[in-house]
C-alpha cells in the first residue's frame, strides 16, 4: 500500500519517519494524531523483531514438539509482518526471511512427528541455532525427509517476493523481458509448489539464486539480468530422489 511515512505530529510538531518506528504513535508525546509531509510511497514491510532467544532457552525444558510449536508461532509471526518493499526501494529477498520460513516449514513437521531420528532433530536445532542470525544450513546439510520442506518454503518465499515486486513495478514501464521473466519465475513456484516441495535442495538454491538476479537485473544491472534469465531457462523440476 501507499503510505505518507514521513509524520508531523499535530499536538507537539515532532517529526519522525514511521518507516524506521513502524508506529504511527508520536515518539515524543504519544500522540495518535499526525498528518503525512511527504508523497505517497509504496511500502509493505512493517516493522518486527525475529528473534528465537526465548525458544532457544527453553531446549533444556520442553519436549521437541513443544519447541517447534513455539518456533513456528515466532516465525508465522515474522513471515507474516514481512515484506519486501520498503518507503518505495526494493529489498533483497534476505537470508533471514528464507531461514524463518524454512523453520516455519520444518517445525510444523517436527511438532507433528512422533518419533525424530537424529539427524533430523540436529538439522532443526541447526535451524533454532541460527535462523534469526541470518544463517540457513548449507544443501548438504538437509535430510532426505526435511528436503520439501525446504523446496515448499522457498517456493512460498519467492511467491511472496515476487508479489512485491510486482507492487514495485507497478508506477515503472517493464520491458517485455522483464515481464516475461517475472512470468517464468512465477511458473517455477507453480511447478514447484504442485510438487509439494518435494526437489531437490540444490534446486531449490537455484531457484533462490534466479530470484535474486532478477532482482538486480530489474535494478538496472544488465548482466545480472542476463544472468537471470539464463537461470531461469535452465531450471527443472522433478521429484528429489
Amino acid at each position: 500500500m501507499k503510505i505518507r511515512g514521513e509524520r508531523e505530529c499535530t499536538e507537539c510538531g515532532t517529526r519522525w519517519s514511521y518507516y524506521e518506528t513502524g508506529s504511527v504513535g508520536c515518539p515524543a508525546c504519544g500522540s495518535l494524531q499526525s498528518i503525512g509531509v511527504d508523497e505517497r510511497t509504496e511500502h509493505t514491510d512493517m516493522q518486527v523483531t525475529f528473534d528465537l532467544t526465548p525458544v532457544r532457552n527453553a531446549i533444556d525444558e520442553v519436549d521437541a514438539d513443544d519447541l517447534a510449536e513455539r518456533a513456528r508461532d515466532r516465525c508465522r509471526e515474522y513471515v507474516r509482518r514481512r515484506g519486501f518493499v520498503n518507503a518505495g526501494t526494493l529489498r533483497d529477498l534476505d537470508d533471514t526471511y528464507l531461514a524463518a520460513i524454512e523453520l516455519l516449514h520444518v517445525a510444523d513437521i517436527v511438532a507433528r512427528e512422533i518419533h525424530l531420528d537424529e539427524r533430523e532433530e540436529m538439522y532443526f536445532l541447526a535451524l533454532l541455532r541460527d535462523a534469526d542470525q541470518g544463517k540457513r544450513p548449507p544443501v548438504a546439510d538437509v535430510p532426505k525427509s526435511l528436503r520439501a520442506a525446504r523446496g515448499l518454503a522457498y517456493a512460498n518465499a519467492v511467491r511472496e517476493y515476487r508479489r512485491d515486486i510486482r507492487t514495485w513495478a507497478a508506477d515503472r514501464e517493464l520491458a517485455t523481458s522483464e515481464r516475461g521473466a517475472l512470468e517464468t519465475l512465477g511458473e517455477h513456484v507453480t511447478r514447484v509448489r504442485m510438487l509439494d516441495g518435494d526437489i531437490e535442495p540444490r534446486t531449490a538454491e537455484r531457484l533462490i539464486e534466479a530470484t535474486r538476479d532478477l532482482t538486480n537485473g530489474l535494478r538496472g544491472d544488465k548482466v545480472a539480468f542476463s544472468q537471470a534469465q539464463e537461470r531461469l531457462a535452465s531450471l527443472e523440476f522433478g521429484p528429489a530422489t
